[in-house]
């Protein structure tokens, strides 16, 4: 296993590298750490290829290596071997680990390339290597001269911003869905986290469980480290539920996380009421109504519907002042943001962030 002094030596100089040249990279990441620590530097690939055989062949090519000294052109005694007798006499055994430290790697191999098959999913493709070299060859060369990217025109990184009941999270999805982006909602994100069993899930289950807020310095933890993910690095993302103040927006930047697009859904606190105080859920089937808008189809389903108690008027009102408190200072932190009227159908609310999300800015990279 790499130190971690050394990964990050490694990775500052690659980076160095990157910025000035496309690259080829091997040896590294070997596990879900070192991805993930590539990933948080910036070190993104648009291709991974994985080449694959099986156990015994990788033994064998391993143990039959041979190497020329005077070239350092390597040789295989099955696979590659020269024609020259010359080169034939001086070639040398490689130095190499014996057969049973090469299964023991082969099985630490088996290990992780679970988890990074799972951390490049979005980019990577297995290739059988178990096959003439040229052949391996003009596959890889294929794939990776092939494009993968979001649909979108650039790599979207959209923050959402409005009052309860503004639509956030339907439009979020929506934009998510066409243009294939990571929808990110802070409170599932935390929710998710919570429920896991780990040190950081364990420490903001209490505040979750009892209404409390969690602290600022866990949530910007745990979502730098889900935006620094690769799927969000390479295909973009659309955040909404946090900053809720200019104080968290101010360390979203810091963190280096800046949209490249700013949108506050606006309308009235009367409409926000409206639409807020007035929706239900069908325990039985988890369809969620609307008094006005999307009445229940029958009294049966009408009784049993349910409400929030977080969606009760006075709690309404409450995070209604809570948020035109700190609206001002987030449009003043974001003066290129738009403002989209939501009080209107939602598949028009979703053209109008479209229409601006697709036409790029003047400043977009």
């Amino acid at each position: 296993m790499i130190s971690l002094y050394r990964l990050t030596t490694k990775i500052a100089c690659l980076c160095c590298l990157f910025c000035v040249q496309g690259w080829v990279l091997e040896g590294i990441p070997q596990t879900r750490e070192e991805a993930l620590s590539l990933q948080e530097a910036g070190v993104a690939p648009n291709h991974v290829v994985l080449l694959e055989a099986p156990d015994a062949v990788l033994i064998e090519r391993s143990q039959g290596k041979r190497i020329d000294p005077v070239t350092g052109d390597v040789y295989h005694v099955t696979f590659i071997w020269p024609e020259d007798k010359e080169v034939v006499q001086r070639l040398e055994r490689q130095k190499t680990v014996s057969e049973e430290q090469l299964v023991a790697q082969l099985m630490q191999h088996h290990r992780e390339v679970h988890a990074l098959r799972k951390t490049y999913r979005n980019c990577l493709k297995g290739i059988d290597a178990d096959q003439p070299h040229v052949d391996v060859f003009d596959q890889v060369l294929t794939y990776i001269l092939s494009r993968h990217c979001s649909v979108a025109p650039h790599t979207p990184r959209v923050l959402l911003f409005g009052p309860p009941g503004s639509g956030k999270s339907l439009q979020a999805k929506l934009i998510s869905q066409k243009y294939n982006i990571v929808n990110l909602c802070c409170g599932e994100l935390l929710e998710a986290v919570s429920a896991d069993v780990t040190n950081m899930g364990e420490l903001i289950k209490p505040y979750l469980e009892s209404g409390q807020q969690v602290p600022d310095s866990m949530v910007l933890q745990i979502l730098t480290e889900r935006l620094s993910r690769l799927d969000c690095t390479t295909r973009g993302w659309v955040l909404h539920g946090f900053p809720r103040d200019l104080e968290q927006a101010e360390k979203l930047q810091e963190s280096n996380f800046i949209p490249s697009r700013v949108f506050f859904l606006e309308m009235t606190d009367d409409v926000a009421i409206e639409r807020v105080t007035l929706r239900s859920i069908d325990p039985v089937t988890g369809e969620k109504y609307h008094s006005l808008y999307k009445p229940a189809p029958s009294p049966e389903v009408q009784t049993r519907l349910q409400f929030n108690p977080k969606d009760s008027e006075a709690q309404l009102l409450r995070q209604l002042k809570e948020y035109w408190a700190n609206a001002s200072s987030l449009q003043d932190l974001y003066p290129e943001a738009v403002h989209i009227n939501a009080d209107q159908d939602p598949h028009t609310v979703f053209e109008s962030l479209e229409s601006r999300l697709v036409g790029r800015l003047q400043n977009d990279a």
